[in-house]
C-alpha cells in the first residue's frame, strides 16, 4: 500500500495485472457555487488519485466469472 501511494504521489502509474491501475489526475482550477449561500467561489487546481479497474475485476464484480 505504501509503495503504491508513494508512486502515485510522484505521478507514476501503478498497474496490478488482473486488478486495475492506479494513477493521478490533474484537475484545473474552476469557479463553483457555495450551495448554502449561493455565492460564487474559486475552486483551486488539485491532483486527485484515480483507479481504473481491470477487465477481470469488473467481470468478477458483475458476476460474469
Amino acid at each position: 500500500v505504501n509503495q503504491v501511494t508513494a508512486a502515485v504521489a510522484k505521478g507514476d502509474k501503478v498497474a496490478l495485472v488482473g486488478f486495475g491501475t492506479f494513477a493521478s489526475a490533474k484537475r484545473a482550477a474552476k469557479s463553483g457555487r457555495n450551495p448554502k449561500t449561493g455565492e460564487t467561489m474559486q475552486i483551486p487546481a488539485s491532483v486527485s488519485p484515480k483507479f481504473a479497474p481491470g477487465a477481470a475485476f469488473k467481470a468478477k464484480v458483475n458476476g460474469s466469472q
